[in-house]
């Protein structure tokens, strides 16, 4: 196993060599092979343990038998302790994610702060059989079939072509030491579930299952590269990107060979979950709108627009500005500078008369029955209409905003267009230059 790996270090992971490794070890067999293996391998490594505390004294124990080992090998060992239960709880979230998320930010942060290039893993190809399995009773697209990564951003996981019955075999003969988490055994955890009762069955029926699963993994990999070079292709055709928004085009996505397909590969970075509403908006009225945790999707007119949800302006939508204030970076940033000289305005600064203003301004986002008195224009006009000669996309309006004084008429509609009613005339020394930064 020492060869195999050794020669799968040069194919594979040649820039392993010379860099600073930490390995996310539990004390299982896995964790404890990988971290003889590449100890013996002579590499420059280190140990980083996580107690979630939730078995026990068996999770302290495992910890003391991590320490214990970093000793004998005489490398560095990096330990924490997390209150997972009461996290979870917090969070909303499930003790198997929660457990996740917190090792791997840990990881990150301990790479960050000694200067580490890679984190391994001990993940093998049982681990990518099961997860595949898992996928399958989940559902999922092409991306859940093709395994786990070798190599994802710094994360290596170099045991992934070996079985647990080759591992298991080097640590008994190497007579190593290793903790059994006793949940393993535990056939309430779907991952467990497979492992027991399905994983036995599949291999009864054909004994080179894990080989047979590599090839056709293999296989996969090849067709989502070939998926991935059209949607580059599809991309340049039906993306539109115009002042940071990206726009999607509807009539170019319907007449692909199925629209569908290619909606779902071209927004699955974004979150979304409910592809069926996803393919709704193609036919949909303006307006409507789909969302993901951290993106939405805007049906308007012609197009699918798509952005990052904002927050802010769902928590606290009006912003003030102090008499004696003379910045604020938050919901965007405006300076405020008492000028002794004009300049030529532009869409991105205006001049107002201080004595005009009534403290404090206050920013916000347009509301229905907004008017003001356009600058350059006759008379007073409706926002909405003014937005609509402008032709502003739905997106666009939802995320303009308005500095308005303390009685909510509107001075400037931001890097737009001010209000007539706040063109100063005064001297240049009473004068205010407000500016978008």
């Amino acid at each position: 196993m020492l060869e195999k790996l050794s020669h799968i270090i040069v194919t594979n992971f040649p820039f392993l060599k010379e860099k600073k490794l930490l390995i996310a070890i539990s004390g299982g067999l896995d964790s404890v092979v990988l971290t003889q293996l590449f100890a013996t391998l002579n590499l420059d490594i280190s140990l980083a343990h996580c107690n979630f505390n939730l078995r026990g004294v068996e999770s302290d124990t495992d910890e003391q038998f991590v320490i214990k080992l970093a000793k004998k090998l005489d490398i560095t060992c990096y330990n924490t302790s997390f209150d997972t239960d009461r996290i979870a709880k917090e969070n909303k979230d499930s003790t198997q994610i929660t457990a996740r998320k917190l090792r791997y930010t840990w990881f990150q942060e301990i790479i960050e702060t000694h200067n580490f290039d890679y984190i391994l893993t001990g993940h093998q190809a049982d681990d990518n059989l099961e997860t595949f399995l898992i996928n399958l009773t989940r559902g999922s697209g092409l991306d859940g079939f093709t395994g786990i990564p070798e190599i994802n951003g710094n994360i290596v996981r170099p045991l992934l072509r070996f079985s647990r019955a080759e591992i298991s075999a080097f640590a008994k003969e190497n007579k190593l030491a290793w903790r059994e988490d006793q949940s393993n055994t535990s056939t309430k955890y779907i991952r467990n579930k497979i492992r027991h009762k399905i994983l036995p069955v599949l291999k009864e029926i054909n004994p080179s299952l894990l080989d047979t699963f590599s090839k056709t993994v293999a296989h996969l990999k090849e067709s989502t590269q070939i998926i991935k070079d059209r949607i580059e292709e599809v991309t340049k055709q039906v993306v539109l990107k115009e002042k940071g928004i990206t726009k999607f085009k509807i009539a170019e996505i319907l007449q692909l060979s199925n629209p569908k397909a290619y909606l779902f590969q071209l927004l699955k970075a974004y979150n979304f979950t409910e592809f069926k509403d996803v393919y709704s908006l193609l036919s949909a009225q303006s307006g409507k709108q789909v969302f993901s945790h951290t993106h939405v999707l805007l049906k308007d007119r012609n197009f699918l627009i798509l952005s990052e949800r904002d927050f802010s302006s769902i928590t606290d939508p009006k912003f003030q500005i102090l008499a004696n204030m003379h910045e604020i970076k938050n919901p965007i940033h405006l300076t405020l500078e008492e000028v002794t000289e004009q300049s030529i305005p532009n869409k991105n600064s205006i001049y107002v008369s201080k004595e005009n203003l009534t403290f404090p301004l206050v920013v916000r986002k347009w509301e229905n029955g907004d008017y003001f008195y356009p600058a350059g224009m006759q008379g007073k006009k409706k926002l909405s209409k003014y937005f609509k000669d402008e032709k502003l996309s739905l997106l666009e309006k939802q995320k303009q905003w308005l500095l308005c004084d303390a009685n909510n008429a509107i001075i400037w509609v931001l890097g737009m267009r001010k209000d007539t009613r706040y063109t100063s005339h005064a001297p240049a020394s009473k004068q205010l230059k407000i500016t978008i930064q």
